[in-house]
């Protein structure tokens, strides 16, 4: 009996793995010798780094979005009238998100943007990327 390969295994390996490192950064920050004011520079340091992270994932997804979004456009022609329509949504969707990401990321820059606003964008222009990924193996 053969097995089947999850394509989401990696993600959430990836995923557990950074929370786990997160936690264990945290432990070791809460329990280490320092004083109180060294031990709130060290967190606010590391959550500047997270977000810094967040944005440059983010301005990379955006990016992707714009690439993918052009390729895509060479490929209507030979769609018939229902698949140019799902692939015209897919790609207003595509654009909304390539929008949305590139106003997170300048309130990110300007200090406007919290941690889910990141979050949010960035997932919204992954879905976006995998739905006009879609039209692209065709």
């Amino acid at each position: 009996m053969a097995l089947r390969r999850n394509p989401h295994t990696g993600r959430k390996v990836a995923i557990g793995s950074a929370l786990a490192g997160a936690a264990g950064y945290l432990a070791g920050i809460l329990t280490a010798p320092k004083t109180g004011e060294q031990t709130r520079k060290d967190i606010t340091n590391k959550a500047s780094d997270i977000g810094s992270d967040t944005v440059s994932q983010l301005q990379d997804l955006e990016t992707e979005l714009k690439e993918v979004i052009k390729a895509t456009k060479v490929k209507t022609v030979a769609m018939s009238s229902s698949a140019r329509t799902e692939f015209n949504e897919a790609v207003v969707k595509a654009k909304d998100a390539q929008n949305k990401a590139s106003q997170v990321i300048k309130a990110a820059k300007a200090g406007e943007a919290s941690d889910p606003d990141l979050n949010k964008a960035a997932k919204q222009a992954r879905q976006a990327l995998k739905n006009l990924s879609k039209f692209l193996k065709n």
